[in-house]
């Protein structure tokens, strides 16, 4: 829950949980010792749980690496178990302020010989204007076990919540833009799973992102660190970025560097990429729209640069 009324520091985002419980899926979790923590909470819980897709007998312990199984072989790929808050140890329940807030893309493998949209970084840092195009689009991606259609790229609707909403489309759009417009002192970011280019990564660009950043102090960067990423549409790429004095292979911070991807594949994804959000775009140029949101998706149109997207709503950090 971001309610303007819970802000607490001027010009940042501040959000306050607002579930009583948590969907967790485990589908990660294939072992013991995977993920001691949850393990611990949910083998011995203080009480009940429901498991979802979660092989168990009456009367015995739930393992919540013991997915049920679609056939043969075949593990349930959304398994879940629903934990309340208040059962978890030092959980938070006050309002806290965002300094960065990322958006998360499942992607697929991406090469010169069969281009995707698999052409994110490691992580890239996005300008307002650019944050919210890609809330508008919420691209559904590869490999989500929640996804049963087998249908190539699609959309999770506005603002990635949209199943769970009511009301207009463009009415969500004009909130979250007044939203990202009253906190410019949030920082937002775009990150991959699953693949960067050719690369399985999994779920870890993720978790080194928020590593990085959390050690950075307010999320500061140098600017000799990042520029203008080839694609227009994915903000700012880094030029160098190390963690515990191990340097990240520039391969995995521009995708188009990888022998297995190359420009050809690169800009072959781009454009693959930029078709999606010109057919997911067309549908909020409507009258109700904020003039300010037309002329971002304007802007994406016609293949405006990340220069303009800062111009219109301006980066303050």
């Amino acid at each position: 829950m971001c309610h303007p009324s819970l802000q607490q520091t001027p010009g940042k985002l501040t959000v306050q949980d607002a579930e009583s419980a948590w969907f967790i899926r485990v589908d990660s979790i294939t072992e013991y010792g995977h993920d001691p923590q949850l393990e611990k909470l949910t083998i011995k819980p203080k009480e009940p749980l429901l498991f979802i897709n979660i092989h168990s007998t009456p009367d015995s312990t739930a393992l919540i690496w013991d997915h049920t199984q679609d056939s043969p072989g075949k593990p349930c790929p959304n398994p879940r178990v629903i934990v309340p808050r208040a059962i978890v140890p030092n959980v938070t329940s006050q309002p806290v302020n965002i300094d960065v807030r990322s958006f998360g893309v499942r992607t697929p493998p991406c090469t010169k010989e069969l281009p995707t949209y698999g052409i994110l970084g490691m992580f890239h840092v996005l300008p307002p204007a650019l944050a919210w195009l890609w809330r508008l689009v919420a691209p559904r991606g590869h490999a989500n076990p929640s996804i049963v259609d087998g249908g190539g790229m699609g959309s999770e609707g506005v603002g990635s919540y949209w199943p769970f909403a009511t009301g207009k489309r463009i009415t969500h759009a004009n909130i979250l833009l007044k939203q990202i417009i009253s906190t410019p002192r949030t920082r937002y970011t775009l990150v991959p799973n699953q693949y960067v280019g050719a690369w399985k990564v999994g779920f870890k660009p993720q978790l080194l992102m928020r590593e990085y950043l959390t050690r950075r102090g307010n999320a500061k960067l140098r600017p000799e660190q990042y520029q203008i990423a080839r694609f227009p549409l994915l903000g700012f790429e880094f030029n160098y970025l190390t963690i515990e004095n191990e340097r990240i292979p520039t391969r995995l911070l521009k995708v188009w560097k990888q022998a297995e991807v190359e420009t050809a594949g690169y800009d072959a994804g781009a454009e693959i990429l930029f078709k999606f959000f010109e057919r997911e775009l067309h549908q909020y140029m409507t009258d109700d729209l904020d003039p300010l949101g037309m002329r971002i998706i304007e802007t994406c149109l016609r293949r405006g640069t990340v220069e303009e997207y800062a111009e219109l709503i301006p980066m303050a950090y």
